[in-house]
């Protein structure tokens, strides 16, 4: 693949300006730093060490962090619920710290999830919950909770969802976690983490026509692996990342969680705070990394040789140039979740398929992330592109992305999706096959009904 790509590992015989990355310095005691001036941090471990009351972090060691908000939905909320009974535990730490949002099963699909439902939404209601988005008013929480202004730079954020990760890209720790930690966190407000490694990728140039930060993910996923970046704090740089919106943004932090990160983060500048302000007048503080910060790992992206990108079955690392991708018929295109379904991507489809209609035998299924979006596409005209070109456009919901509903693949179908993981059975059955691409390029295979470079489209 024509793209540059350089990692540098940490070694512990680097030189002094030998080596981009120097070695971690040895840990004492506790996972305290040896005494002396204070080391030089990255924007995550500050976050963490101001979280936990401390001056300072090392990666590896293990530190209780106060907690600014806990998202919850209905599907790992329900058995923390159940957990925090169990144990006597009646209510939430602070019900102003807690958004809710029914979002993976909307509308109910069944008598199960309809009840996973109306457990949240009692439970929200004797809890006193105030943030709670109920279908009509919802989304997919990691669109969602940036959208309301929920998100803000230096905080830290907790949901129980490997997604979160997308939060990070508004400069805040954003982490995933299971029903018994986001239990905890519901009861105490707090929850420990063992402070990540950070792992520095710096993209140069400018991404080309028809290339975007979905290409720019799965390029590096393909590159560094599905464990890669195993525990480690994903930290974007450089001038492809500073000439992007937010919104694609969150498309990178978002796929942190598929290269095995714990986090993912894009350092506070003008664009961010920008969106920020626009959304809440809440105070928040913006952390930086120190220029002589440690990284276990650098790698350096040119952005201007990239194309745009096809990940193959089964694993978002498979990905290849399209100009290498044969030309598969598709079943099935998908145009949502909590990777790209801002109405950013949506705009970006509808420029495809203005004008022009899907392909026989096609079916193609659009998913707005949150309500917001549902209706400021309405109001731009492109959900009348949308079902002018023979597609069906849904309420915002999780839906199909994890084969739950409104998209199902049967045996031996091939689905073209915009969303994270194309694991076999992920969106339905086991010998169905899933290609993950940009809503570009998505579109223009729903034109052709054959996986499509998408600047055919757009010179």
């Amino acid at each position: 693949m024509g793209g540059v790509m350089e990692s540098a590992r940490a070694s512990a015989w680097a030189g002094a300006g030998d080596d981009p990355v120097r070695p971690r310095p040895e840990a004492e005691g506790n996972g305290a730093a040896r005494a002396g001036a204070r080391r030089p941090m990255t924007i995550t471990e500050k976050i963490l060490a101001a979280h936990a009351g401390r001056d300072q972090v090392v990666p590896g060691e293990i530190v209780d962090v106060e907690l600014d908000l806990v998202i919850c939905h209905e599907i790992t909320t329900p058995p923390a619920i159940r957990m925090m009974q169990e144990i006597g535990v009646t209510r939430v730490f602070d019900p102003e710290r807690v958004l809710v949002t029914p979002d993976h099963f909307v509308p109910n699909k069944d008598i199960l999830t309809a009840e996973l439902s109306r457990r949240l939404r009692e439970w929200v209601k004797e809890q006193g919950i105030p943030n709670y988005f109920e279908i009509g008013n919802h989304g997919i929480y990691a669109a969602l909770a940036p959208e309301k202004g929920f998100i803000r730079p230096g905080m830290t954020v907790i949901c129980g969802d490997s997604h979160t990760t997308t939060l990070g890209a508004l400069g805040c720790f954003a982490a995933g976690v299971g029903s018994t930690d986001l239990a905890a966190a519901l009861a105490t407000g707090r929850l420990w983490f063992r402070v990540p490694e950070s792992m520095r990728i710096e993209v140069r140039g400018r991404l080309p026509l028809g290339v975007y930060a979905k290409d720019l993910i799965l390029y590096v996923i393909s590159k560094i692996g599905v464990d890669g970046a195993r525990y480690r704090a994903m930290e974007w740089a450089g001038e492809a990342i500073s000439a992007l919106s937010m919104e694609a943004r969150m498309t990178l932090t978002n796929m942190a969680a598929e290269a095995g990160a714990k986090s993912g983060i894009v350092p506070p500048d003008d664009v961010t705070l920008e969106y920020v302000r626009a959304r809440t007048d809440r105070p928040f503080t913006v952390y930086t990394s120190d220029p002589d910060a440690e990284y276990v790992e650098r790698v350096e992206v040119d952005a201007s040789t990239l194309e745009p990108i096809v990940a193959l079955p089964s694993l978002p690392s498979n990905g290849r140039f399209i100009s290498e991708v044969e030309p598969v018929p598709i079943d099935q295109v998908y145009i949502g979740s909590c990777t790209n379904a801002r109405i950013e991507d949506l705009r970006e489809a509808a420029r495809i398929l203005r004008g022009r209609r899907v392909a026989p035998g096609v079916r193609v299924i659009v998913v707005p992330a949150t309500t917001g979006v549902w209706r400021q596409a309405l109001e731009e005209g492109l959900l009348a592109t949308f079902a002018e070109a023979g597609c069906v456009v849904s309420t915002p919901t999780c839906g199909a992305c994890l084969g739950g509903h409104m998209g199902v693949l049967a045996k031996g179908e091939r689905c073209l999706s915009t969303t994270n993981r194309n694991f076999t059975g992920r969106m339905g059955h086991p010998g169905a096959e899933v290609y993950l691409a940009s809503p570009a390029t998505a579109a223009a295979t729903a034109v052709t009904g054959r996986i499509t470079d998408p600047r055919e489209f757009l010179q």
